[in-house]
């Protein structure tokens, strides 16, 4: 079955608006970790604007699930990773001021640079995703950099799924099939929602894990957090 990882980033954000620790990222953490979750997801920045690098230290030690900590693998970045040691690092190239991720890796172009990345995380041990986009050429190049996954970005899977879902799910059908063929393990995130999810789940069902945050928060505010987690769950196959 696929597993579910929380991205926790929006809840860090509210956090830091007030200052102090309402809500408690620790509690909350544990809480989805018991309301079902598979793993837990952070992607501090730079600026840490939302999760600090203080929180993915605080977190380690207390989490029972997976921690995946994603982000761009500057020097900061490789050392808080390889101090903390996570089951699985994700490299994304946001730069510093993006306010989200909003593309995959030119793994070819960079292929030199994300060899020697991968290899010192997966020296400590652990499991290297590279973000992607939907492009073969890509998802090869992340096979020759030696990643263990990739995790596709779907957001344009989420725009263009009220259009047309049929069509929507295809170049990311072909992209999972073709990682799979290459023995890569597949990953997916970026605007996956309670109301996209499970077509996309049922259309690529060999796929490892789903990392999502900024629509499972939102949706928890009405659902609550514990309902919200059982409906995500309810929609991976």
């Amino acid at each position: 079955m696929t597993k579910l990882s929380v991205n926790v980033n929006k809840v860090a954000t509210i956090r830091n608006a007030r200052g102090g620790n309402m809500p408690n990222l620790i509690q909350v953490v544990k809480d989805c970790e018991t309301y079902g979750a598979d793993g837990i997801t952070v992607h501090p920045r730079p600026d840490e604007r939302h999760i600090r690098y203080k929180d993915v230290r605080d977190l380690k030690p207390v989490l029972s699930t997976e921690f995946n900590i994603e982000g761009n693998p500057q020097k900061s970045f490789v050392d808080l990773v390889c101090q903390n040691r996570p089951a699985q690092v994700t490299l994304v190239p946001d730069a510093h001021d993006a306010i989200t991720s909003n593309s995959g890796w030119d793994t070819i172009k960079h292929a030199s640079f994300l060899s020697e990345v991968i290899d010192e995380f997966q020296s400590k041990g652990i499991r290297v995703s590279i973000f992607v986009g939907t492009e073969l050429e890509y998802i090869e190049g992340a096979k020759k950099v030696g990643a263990d996954r990739i995790e596709l970005y779907t957001e344009p899977y989420a725009t263009d799924y009220p259009k047309d879902k049929e069509n929507a799910v295809v170049p990311f059908v072909k992209a999972a099939q073709y990682a799979k063929s290459l023995g890569l393990g597949v990953n997916a995130g970026h605007d996956l929602s309670l109301d996209n999810l499970k077509w996309f789940s049922e259309h690529i069902p060999f796929l490892d894990e789903v990392s999502i945050g900024h629509a499972l928060i939102c949706e928890a505010l009405y659902l609550g957090l514990e309902e919200t987690i059982k409906r995500y769950k309810a929609c991976l196959v």
